[in-house]
């Protein structure tokens, strides 16, 4: 178990705001989930959040980078905050947002089934998708099966985790970065638009499941993803701004838009 001060960081906001489906809330506001093959428990109390399920080294190598909590976001906030009236109040509304440094497999594999699709279904096909061909960690948790895993199946293979047309789309994404026609960590410096158009060679891969990959997954702050979502967000809040207009943490801007909207239907009549 480990403890450690921090700011700007908050559990719900960022573990169930969409851009991760293996964090489940227990009662009193802790999360449990597995990342890196790894299950952790968090709660976060008074500014100290405690991880339950590591140890000082096992942090500082994979959780410290993976919560992305050596980056300073009240710094990104209030910059964020100086480029519009709304995206300030979108800011302001939930500062505790921080952008996970998630699997690049994991991420993009999470995405594929995310399309045409809501989030409680996405967390129960990942679910399946996990008991099924990851390894058992304990306690109900398995870990993210691998792409070389994936990558020996047939979509009939996939037919009980319940993807639908979704499962030639993880197999071929599997196949892709298995055998190394896709290098995912070959895109975390790749100019944004060659990064996209190589992931969009990915059967099923279009630009939002390739942007969400880019963010979430490569850690690309700059990334916007347009869901139909932040489309009508854009067009509603912020009229003639593109996601380029708020530059190199477009990303964490993308993310207070995504939660303030959600949060505030009465803003689309």
């Amino acid at each position: 178990m480990v403890t450690v001060p921090v700011s700007d960081f908050a559990l719900a906001e960022t573990l169930d705001c969409g851009q991760a489906f293996r964090w489940r809330e227990n009662d009193g506001g802790s999360f449990t989930g597995v990342a890196f093959g790894k299950a952790i428990t968090l709660s976060l109390d008074g500014g100290k959040l405690t991880i339950d399920g590591t140890d000082e080294d096992e942090y500082s190598a994979l959780w410290e980078s993976y919560f992305d909590l050596s980056r300073d976001y009240g710094a990104i906030r209030t910059a964020l905050s100086g480029l519009h009236p709304t995206l300030r109040d979108a800011a302001a509304y939930a500062p505790g947002i921080r952008i996970l440094n998630q699997d690049p497999w994991e991420a993009l594999c999470s995405f594929v089934i995310s399309q045409n699709n809501n989030i409680p279904r996405i967390k129960l096909i990942i679910e399946r998708l996990c008991e099924a061909f990851g390894d058992e960690l304990g306690d109900g948790l398995y870990s993210f099966p691998s792409s070389g895993t994936i990558a020996a199946l047939s979509p009939d293979d996939l037919a009980p985790i319940r993807a639908g047309f979704r499962a030639r789309y993880i197999i071929d994404a599997a196949q892709k970065v298995a055998l190394g026609d896709v290098n995912l960590e070959s895109l975390r410096t790749a100019p944004i638009a060659d990064a996209r158009a190589e992931l969009m060679r990915i059967t099923g891969v279009g630009v939002k499941v390739a942007d969400c990959t880019l963010l979430y997954g490569l850690h690309r702050l700059d990334c916007f993803p347009l869901d139909v979502w932040m489309k009508r967000a854009m067009t509603v809040l912020f009229p003639g701004l593109t996601p380029e207009d708020f530059g190199e943490y477009g990303g964490v801007a993308q993310q207070y838009i995504f939660h303030y909207s959600r949060m505030h239907p009465e803003l689309f009549p």
